[in-house]
C-alpha cells in the first residue's frame, strides 16, 4: 500500500500542525478543558478558516468534498495535538447529511463552521450496539413525536443541530424499523445535561420528551434508517482509527524523549536494553495500526456493506490493541509522572482509552469481523 501523502494532503498536514503548535500548546489545551464552555471559540474558527470543517462538505454546499483519506490527514493532526474541539462530532454529522441527502443548507452552515453538529446514537442499554434503540418515533399528524433519552453525545451540548436516531416501528433491538432525524439542538421538549469526561472531550445526556418533528426532518426512509446509521458510523470508525493514530505517534514521540533523558544509575533509561525492546514493540505496534488506518480509510466508501464493515472493524480491532499496549507501555516508562496531568503522556492515555471505546470497543468489533459472511468458512 502507498502510505505517501499527495502535495495537497502534505500541505494541510504541515497548515494544520503549524496552528496546533502555534494557538493550541498543552497549557492551552488545558486552560479550555477548565473553561465553562470546554471548547474555543477562537479555536474553531482558526480550523473554519484553514479549511478544516469544509473539508468533508460537498463542493455543492461550499466545502472541498474531502475523502476519508483526507479527512485520515486532518484527524491524524488533530490527534497529535489532542484537540478537543467538537471537530469529529461535527465530521460525523456531515456524513449523515451527506448519505441522506436533501439538507443542503445545513450542510453550507456546517461547511463555514456556523453550525456544529452532534450525534445522539447511543443510548444506555445499548452499550455498542446500535441498533438496541428505545427512544421512539411515534407518527403524528404529517410528522413525528420523539420520546427518549440518548447517552455520551459528544459535544451534545454544544451542538445546534442534532443527529437522531428513534424506533418508528419493531421491537428495541430490530435493524428494521430504525428512523433517523435531523432536530434542532433547542427544539421545546429536549433537555440536556453537559459534563467533561475523562479524556477532557465534552458529552451530554441528552432527553426527548414530547419533541415534535416534521416528515422533512427525516434523514433517509422512515423505518429504513439502519443502513444509513451502520455506514455514517463506520466511517466514524475510520476517524477515530485516523485520530488515535496521531496520539499514539505523539505519544511514543514523548516517551522515547523521555527514556533519552531521564536517568537512572547515571544513566539515561534508554541506554537499558529491556526499555529499548518495550520501543521497539512500540514502533512495531504503530506501523501495523498505520497500515490499518490507512485500509479503513480507503475501504469505508466501498459500495461493498461487507468489505466495508470487515474492513473498518478489523482497523478498529487491532488500533485497539494498539492503543492498549501502547498506552500502558508508555505510562509504565514514563512511572509516577506517566499519571499527572502536569505530562501530556497522561492526556494522550486517557483520549486513547476513550477513542478504544467509542463507536465500539476491541471485542466488539472482533465479534462484529468475525460475523461477517466468509469469515467461518475461510477458517
Amino acid at each position: 500500500m502507498d502510505f505517501d501523502l499527495t502535495p495537497e494532503q502534505q500541505q494541510l498536514a504541515d497548515t494544520v500542525k503549524r496552528w496546533a503548535e502555534k494557538d493550541y500548546s498543552f497549557d492551552t489545551r488545558k486552560k479550555i478543558i477548565h473553561s465553562e464552555a470546554g471548547v474555543s471559540d477562537p479555536g474553531w474558527q482558526a480550523l473554519a478558516e484553514l479549511g478544516v470543517l469544509a473539508l468533508p462538505v460537498p463542493e455543492q454546499q461550499g466545502g472541498f468534498d474531502g475523502t476519508a483519506l483526507d479527512m485520515m490527514v486532518v484527524m491524524q493532526e488533530l490527534g497529535r495535538a489532542l484537540v478537543i474541539e467538537p471537530v469529529f462530532a461535527t465530521a460525523l454529522g456531515v456524513q449523515f447529511l451527506k448519505l441522506a441527502g436533501g439538507h443542503e443548507a445545513l450542510l453550507e452552515q456546517a461547511a463555514t463552521g456556523e453550525l456544529k453538529l452532534a450525534c445522539a446514537i447511543g443510548e444506555r442499554q445499548a452499550r455498542h450496539d446500535l441498533f438496541d434503540i428505545e427512544t421512539t418515533a411515534t407518527v403524528s399528524g404529517n410528522g413525528y413525536v420523539i420520546n427518549g433519552s440518548k447517552s455520551v453525545v459528544l459535544h451534545g451540548a454544544q451542538a445546534g443541530q442534532l443527529i437522531v436516531s428513534a424506533r418508528s416501528t419493531g421491537e428495541a433491538r430490530d435493524a428494521n424499523g430504525i428512523s433517523l432525524f435531523v432536530i434542532a439542538a433547542d427544539c421545546v421538549g429536549i433537555t440536556h445535561r453537559d459534563y467533561r469526561t475523562n479524556d477532557g472531550m465534552r458529552a451530554a445526556t441528552i432527553d426527548f420528551k414530547d419533541v415534535a418533528v416534521t416528515s422533512s426532518q427525516l434523514l433517509g426512509k422512515a423505518g429504513q434508517g439502519w443502513e444509513l446509521l451502520e455506514a455514517a458510523s463506520d466511517y466514524g470508525i475510520s476517524l477515530l482509527c485516523a485520530e488515535a493514530l496521531g496520539a499514539m505517534e505523539a505519544l511514543s514521540a514523548a516517551t522515547l524523549e523521555y527514556l533519552k533523558t531521564r536517568q537512572q544509575f547515571g544513566v539515561p533509561l534508554g541506554k537499558f536494553q529491556a526499555l529499548q525492546h518495550r520501543m521497539a514493540e512500540i514502533f512495531m505496534q504503530l506501523e501495523q495500526a498505520r497500515s490499518m488506518a490507512t485500509l479503513a480509510a480507503v475501504k469505508v466508501g466501498s459500495a461493498d456493506a461487507i468489505e466495508r464493515r470487515r474492513t473498518v472493524s478489523a482497523a478498529k480491532a487491532r488500533i485497539g490493541k494498539a492503543i492498549k499496549y501502547i498506552g500502558q507501555t508508555a505510562v509504565q516508562l514514563h512511572g509516577g509522572m506517566g499519571v499527572t496531568d502536569e505530562l501530556p503522556a497522561a492526556h494522550y492515555f486517557k483520549r486513547l482509552s476513550m477513542i478504544e471505546l467509542t463507536l465500539g470497543d476491541t471485542d466488539h468489533h472482533l465479534a462484529r469481523f468475525a460475523a461477517q459472511p466468509g469469515f467461518r468458512d475461510a477458517a
